[in-house]
């Protein structure tokens, strides 16, 4: 699949970076060929954690802002309802989240006013500015608006484009997946998958793979939540059956007593006459 997918194709040589030379095959016309033995390893490595990340409930945040892979980025990560980035890359994004944050507050209070008629009386113009102001949020910043957290994991497509958010993930240790070309620097990438970033084909066949463990760790979360919800309810019903057995108990001792006083008295009773 990844051969068919072209993810193989690295750059020419004369671009080559080489720190990427663990992960080259060979050359062939000048274009360094990626070993794909070493990709599908990678690949594993990286869907086994992303599968306990998601596992975890943490969120794990796509950057692609190359125009060929955003489409692909945004269906996929809209599958597994993680958050994306394949707009321009906000500088401070994740440095100065609690800023982004303050601007994705402001998007929802622009819809919160216009729902509610307070904009209503405004002119035209005042009207079109308001609404130009939340399209431009929504673009750079509506695939976030769910992400009220720093995210757990960073999962890259062309670590060379996309350095900044490397950057600021590196400086705040959050974990880096990156699909890395052989003209990219991977020392600052915790989880390599060296293999063409520039092709559609490629980019979409990892991020099927990648996907779908995310999937899968979403679905064993749910399945241990709903476990966990079975095994309360199981508690509180061996509680409450307790609870009544107590009061049951309760309730039967006094009438206990009072058979224990009957029969006492009916003893008296019958040798009263055999006295007397």
């Amino acid at each position: 699949m990844l051969l068919q997918a072209g993810c193989h194709f690295g750059h020419l040589r004369r671009k080559w970076n080489p720190a990427m030379a663990p992960y080259i095959y060979c050359e062939r016309n000048g274009i360094h060929i990626i070993d794909l033995h070493k990709t599908v390893g990678m690949i594993d490595e990286a869907a086994e954690a992303l599968k306990q990340i998601a596992k975890s409930g943490k969120k794990i945040l796509f950057v692609a802002t190359k125009k060929q892979t955003k489409d692909v980025i945004a269906t996929k990560a809209t599958g597994v309802n993680m958050p994306y980035v394949i707009e321009r890359w906000p500088g401070g994004m994740l440095t100065n989240f609690p800023t982004i944050r303050k601007a994705v507050k402001k998007m929802a209070n622009i819809d919160k006013l216009m729902n509610d008629g307070t904009y209503s009386n405004l002119s035209k113009r005042e009207l079109l500015q308001i609404s130009r102001q939340r399209a431009k949020l929504e673009k750079n910043l509506g695939s976030i608006a769910d992400l009220t957290r720093l995210p757990s994991a960073l999962f890259v497509v062309d670590v060379m484009k996309e350095a900044i958010a490397v950057k600021e993930a590196n400086r705040l240790g959050i974990p880096v997946f990156g699909i890395v070309d052989t003209n990219s620097d991977p020392k600052n990438v915790d989880f390599v998958i060296p293999a063409n970033d520039d092709a559609k084909d490629s980019v979409e066949t990892i991020l099927n793979a990648c996907c779908a463990a995310i999937a899968e760790g979403l679905e064993e979360r749910k399945a241990e939540k709903a476990d966990e919800t079975a095994a309360a309810a199981q508690a509180d019903e061996a509680a409450e059956g307790k609870r009544r057995g107590g009061r049951k108990t309760r309730k039967d001792a006094p009438k206990a007593e009072e058979e224990v006083v009957a029969e006492a008295a009916a003893e008296t009773a019958e040798e009263t006459p055999a006295e007397a």
